[in-house]
């Protein structure tokens, strides 16, 4: 992982290397520093998908 790895601080909603905040405050790690940029959209998206598949399971 060329510079990496890399983490998104959800305390300081910035993105971090390896020497950076604890893990408990933080999402990763990421093999890129744009993958941990954009972590927070792309777990919106898995979210919205799983809510999607739950209702469809549920008959809604």
């Amino acid at each position: 992982m060329a510079g990496g790895p890399w983490y998104f601080c959800l305390k300081h909603h910035t993105v971090e290397p390896r020497e950076g905040c604890a893990d408990k405050h933080r999402l990763g790690p990421y093999d890129t520093r744009e993958e941990a940029e954009h972590s927070l959209q792309a777990m919106a998206e898995r979210n919205e998908e799983l809510d999607a598949e739950d209702r469809a399971w549920k008959g809604d």
